[in-house]
């Protein structure tokens, strides 16, 4: 390593304690800058955070910021998302990307605070949060500086480890973990070791939100979860706090192996990528909501708001949270939501979440049009000229075009039987 480059100004590190971002702090010093740390309490199980603050400021830091960001995530991101049934590839409920945008917004902030000439983040150079930290950097200041210690030192792990010896960076362990792990409130992602082969059953310490399914309690639970506008507020008749809430439901739903994900991904740098994601609260919650919308919106709005929630998920997968056509996205997502309110009915059982009722004052549907018993108010004899004006196009096209019978090529040549 090279000595002192002069003084640089300061720099904010997204600082979260373990090996990367710890030794990053006597590494940026080394490069001339004062380092000013910003812990993002997200909701992650994570050791008592006040020691992780005391501990950036022990191994260099000049000033340690922790922020409590657990309510703004959920209100300004993860409400969002719900409201669009975020699942990237229809599968993951995009926890881990939810956390970047703010973090990067947090940087930002303690940067303009700090008076920072840049902002510094521990990401590797084959990740997707790179991409996410900084664009969402550059969309917010676009004068901003962004430094990614692990991608540029190229050091392994065994070097990180001997520069935190050398440095007396004290490190929380110094065996090789199997997984890489990242966690917040909305879920958590575990990926490496015996995961990169797709072939691999994930072994049980891939796992530390949910039981397994198979040693799940025997016997069902039955929630309630109601909504105003597409927010939940409530489980089982109380309401809760949105932090509350989610942890309410990851702990519920987690107890019935409920949000185990084990998917092959298409990442945004290029390759494919086996992760195994555990978001109990996030699985009920996003299942709970679309039912609802079921019974509160039209059948045109649905689906154009099918192809929107794709896209918003992808947006948000990619790190482009900060853009115009999220804010646009989000605007139309509000606008369906005035009406999604109401009360779902779920069954958590053995790794399921499965919705048994739902019910809105705002419900477009009838029990009079739907059912085929007595108080039926459909008028049948709409149907004869319904069917004729619905098909005349396809009628028109046939009889002018005789050698065109699709539907009878596979039997025209069939005997009747005898």
């Amino acid at each position: 390593m090279s000595g002192s480059a002069g003084n640089k100004g300061k720099v904010v590190l997204a600082y979260s304690g373990g090996l990367d971002t710890s030794v990053a702090i006597p590494w940026l010093k080394e490069q001339g800058y004062e380092v000013v740390t910003m812990t993002a309490d997200v909701g992650q199980q994570a050791d008592n955070m006040d020691e992780i603050n005391e501990k950036a400021v022990l191994t260099g830091a000049v000033t340690a910021h922790m922020l409590d960001l657990r309510q703004e995530m959920i209100e300004k991101f993860i409400w969002p998302g719900l409201k669009a049934n975020a699942l990237y590839e229809g599968i993951y409920p995009l926890n881990s990307a939810y956390s970047r945008p703010i973090i990067a917004q947090a940087l930002i902030h303690i940067a303009h605070l700090e008076g920072a000439v840049a902002i510094a983040h521990g990401c590797t150079g084959k990740g997707q949060d790179q991409v996410r930290i900084e664009v969402c950097a550059n969309a917010l200041d676009p004068g901003i500086e962004v430094l990614a210690p692990v991608r540029d030192w190229h050091m392994t792990r065994e070097e990180e480890m001997e520069y935190a010896e050398k440095h007396d960076v004290p490190v929380p362990t110094t065996r090789k973990s199997p997984y890489s792990l990242d966690d917040n409130i909305w879920g958590r992602s575990c990926e490496c070791g015996v995961l990169e082969d797709p072939w691999n059953t994930p072994p049980d310490g891939a796992y530390g939100l949910t039981v397994d399914p198979v040693d799940a309690p025997d016997k069902p639970e039955i929630i309630e979860i109601a909504f105003e506008k597409g927010i939940p507020v409530a489980v089982d008749g109380k309401k809760h706090g949105c932090v509350d809430l989610i942890e309410v439901l990851n702990k519920k739903a987690g107890a019935h192996g409920v949000g185990r994900v084990d998917m092959v991904e298409n990442r945004l740098v290029g390759f494919k990528s086996r992760e195994v994601y555990e978001c109990p609260g996030a699985v009920t919650l996003i299942t709970a909501h679309k039912a609802l919308e079921t019974i509160t919106l039209s059948k045109d709005v649905m689906r154009a708001k099918s192809g929107l929630e794709e896209k918003f998920s992808e947006l948000l997968y990619e790190g482009y949270w900060f853009s115009p056509l999220m804010d646009a996205i989000q605007a139309f997502m509000d606008k369906t939501q005035e009406v999604v309110s109401g009360s779902v009915r779920v069954r958590l059982y053995k790794g399921q979440a499965v919705v048994e009722g739902m019910k809105s004052p705002n419900a477009i549907y009838r029990y009079d049009l739907a059912t085929y018993s007595d108080g039926d108010a459909f008028d049948h004899s709409s149907a004869v000229g319904f069917i004729k004006v619905w098909g005349l196009p396809i009628k028109t096209w046939t009889q002018s075009h005789p050698e065109y019978r699709p539907g009878l090529g596979a039997v025209k040549d069939k005997k009747l039987p005898a």
